[in-house]
Parts: C-alpha cells; structure tokens; sequence
C-alpha cells in the first residue's frame, strides 16, 4: 500500500507564523493561489483519499481535484492546547528556559492542555491499522504535525534533532506499508512548478 501525505495549503495563521491546531480557519487568499499552481499527477486523482475535518485541508482536496474525501478526526492536526494561536517568538520570550526544555524532550513535547507528537502517532497508527489491508493506495490530505507524525512512525526519527528528511509545504510524502503495518519512506514529490 502507498501513502500519499499532503500538506494544507496556508492560511492567514500559517503566513502569520501562529500555531495552528485545532483552530478552523479557511485557506487564505494566497493559499488558494498557491494550490491552484500545483502540479498533481493524473494518476492520483482516482486514488481514494481521505482528509482532516478541518476546512484547510478540505479546501486543499477540493482545489487539488481529488476524489471526494472520506474524513476522519485520526488525521486532524496535533492539538497545541494553550498554545494556541502563539508564535514561537512569543512562547519563547515568555516561557524562555521552560519552554527551552519542553522542547527537548521530542517526541514528548506537549503544550499545557494540549497533545504530544507521541499521542498524534499513536492516534494515526491505530487509524492506518484499522484501513483495510486490500486498499491499494491512499492519499491523506492532513497538518504538518501529522505529517512530523507519520515520517517519525516510519523512520524512528524521536523528534530531538533534525527530521531524516526535510518535508516542504509543496512535497508530498509517499509511504509503503507493507503487510506487517511497517511504514517505510518512499520519496518526496514536488507539487510545485518550477521548484
């Protein structure tokens, strides 16, 4: 089985540099403009696709032309509780070391009320188990933490230093599953004309 893993456009959060949960904001202007210069093969457009309830990446699928999405909550972005809505910069500047040392712990980092990479894992983990086995491909439509999510399930990146590969907003991630549930990276596929 082929996981196709795709970033949301941007929305007015994401240009501000806000973190951006559970909070649900439509693409903005230029996410639109962005999405409609993206180059999608043919061929995934009859693939079966399903999406984050969030209007970001439900625009996104629309945009994208692909089959209607089925939604499921298992890929909705990691929720960043009081963090909500913040820059780094200002979680920096008034949490300083504490923040510092959250941080660090990686794949255990978690925002005051809210959830933890590990958690995220966990959630998509047991929703990719339950697809059935027989489904040939499929392509997510999700949150860049669910995407942090599902690149640390396949390569056991623990989230303290760099990823194993850098995930721009434009690339999807392709993943196998073998018949053990293993996830593996394929590649990364450019959407992005001229990029």
């Amino acid at each position: 089985m082929q996981l196709i893993v795709l970033r949301h456009g941007p929305t007015l959060w994401n240009e501000a540099g806000r973190l951006q949960g559970r909070t649900d904001l439509p693409l903005s202007e230029s996410g639109r403009r962005i999405l409609q210069n993206w180059v999608v093969p043919v061929q995934w457009r009859a693939i079966p696709c399903w999406a984050s309830p969030l209007r970001r990446a439900l625009e996104t699928a629309e945009i994208l032309n692909l089959l209607h999405p089925v939604v499921t909550s298992a890929l909705i972005e990691m929720d960043w509780g009081s963090f909500e809505g913040r820059t780094l910069d200002e979680l920096r500047f008034e949490l300083g070391d504490a923040l510092a040392v959250n941080e660090a712990r990686g794949l255990d980092f978690c925002p005051p009320g809210g959830e933890s990479p590990r958690d995220v894992m966990a959630r998509v983990r047991r929703w990719i188990d339950s697809l059935d086995p027989a489904t040939a491909d499929a392509i997510f439509v999700t949150h860049k933490g669910v995407r942090r999510a599902l690149l640390a399930l396949a390569t056991g990146w623990d989230m303290t230093g760099p990823p194993p590969i850098k995930l721009r907003d434009h690339e999807a991630l392709r993943l196998s599953r073998d018949a053990f549930g293993q996830l593996t990276v394929i590649d990364t596929v450019s959407l992005a004309p001229c990029l």
